[in-house]
């Protein structure tokens, strides 16, 4: 099983707002460069998330795009599920009934547990303990350097 890119692009935005100071807000044209996400792509990633309630947006000066929860409340599973649907291995365990063999097959009830577990796994990891992690390990000092090379304001800016 693999993820979609935009399941992965959505993960990235989700990461990059949860970094942020509680409430603030982010223009998806900083998103996609501190996240190397494509423009036009992270638009329509942003409007699912919006759809599915995992994020705001608000046009405008003052706009932009914030959590719609606190990180600690949104999970792996719920971006993932919000961009990519309901995680499953095989059609038996997504399409219940639809296979005549699920009564009989000694692996069905083996995919669905495993789905199960993974599942569980996805939904354990909430973006505020990725975005401590990240914050916390040596290992991630490109991420925590892209929140720090955030553009000064046009209005602030020496000439």
């Amino acid at each position: 099983m693999e993820i979609t890119q935009q399941a992965d692009y959505a993960v990235r935005a989700i990461l990059d707002l949860a970094l942020l100071s509680a409430g603030e807000r982010a223009s998806s044209e900083e998103i996609a460069r501190r996240q190397s996400i494509p423009p036009a792509f992270l638009t329509k990633i942003c409007a699912r998330l919006a759809a599915e309630g995992l994020v705001t947006t608000q046009r405008g000066v003052n706009g932009g795009i914030r959590l719609a929860r606190s990180p600690q409340d949104i999970t792996l599973l719920d971006v993932i599920e919000a961009i990519d649907g309901p995680i499953t291995l095989n059609r038996c365990a997504r399409h219940p009934g639809e296979c005549s063999r699920d009564r009989t097959c000694a692996v069905h009830p083996i995919w669905l547990e495993l789905c199960q577990e993974f599942r569980a796994r996805l939904n354990s990891y909430t973006f505020a303990a990725i975005a401590s992690r990240a914050t916390a390990s040596p290992s991630n000092t490109s991420t925590i350097k892209l929140y720090e090379e955030r553009p000064i304001a046009a209005s602030t800016r020496s000439t």
